[in-house]
């Protein structure tokens, strides 16, 4: 919790810098963002025949910097639904809930089109298993999750009229995401979202 607080007052005090340093031409500030996410589990041992992407969500905000007129700094905060679906006789899903801490890096090749990479490092919140057994839904928390995840995020945006954008992106984690186990499973997947920048 200390370290997302530590996130948080460094994202304001980003935000509060951003006021003053501004291209005038480029919408920034303080944004909101969500959308759906596709997730899944992938790394050398799993197996793409028994796992398919698991639907979820995310939602949360950020904050731009531009540095330059074509460069901009955006780190950010958001909740993030990730996990996978097995498709044996019981329906199985992992569910697997973050907050995601992204610092991104966009790259505006064009007025509004932008392309984007930058770290980001993700925070447990909540990790459940969930089956359905003859038309019940049995669920029970799990903690063989480590609490930590790094990864990479990188995409394609677009800055739309009066603040409004729009982008995809790909999550890839390169922490093997079980404790005590030498499985090569990762968090990896597919995000659509929609912004809004004041």
């Amino acid at each position: 919790m200390k370290k997302l607080l530590l996130f948080l007052a460094l994202g304001i005090g980003v935000s509060q810098m951003s006021h003053a340093q501004l291209s005038a031409d480029k919408p920034g500030g303080f944004g909101v963002r969500g959308g759906a996410s596709l997730f899944n589990f992938g790394g050398s041992d799993v197996s793409e025949n028994d796992y398919t992407n698991r639907v979820g969500f995310h939602v949360g905000g950020y904050t731009m910097l531009f540095m330059t007129d074509r460069l901009a700094l955006e780190p950010g905060v958001f909740y993030s639904v990730k996990g996978t679906q097995y498709d044996n006789i019981a329906n199985s899903r992992a569910i697997l809930s973050y907050v995601d801490v992204p610092v991104l890096f966009r790259l505006y090749p064009s007025a509004g089109f932008n392309i984007f990479a930058g770290p980001q490092i993700s925070f447990l919140a909540k990790s459940k298993f969930e089956g359905d057994f003859f038309g019940n839904t049995v669920s029970y928390d799990s903690d063989d999750i480590k609490e930590t995840d790094l990864g990479l995020v990188f995409g394609l945006g677009y800055n739309l009229p009066k603040g409004f954008n729009v982008q995809a992106s790909y999550d890839y984690g390169f922490t093997p995401i079980f404790k005590d186990s030498d499985a090569d499973v990762y968090n990896r997947g597919f995000k659509l979202s929609a912004g809004f920048t004041f």
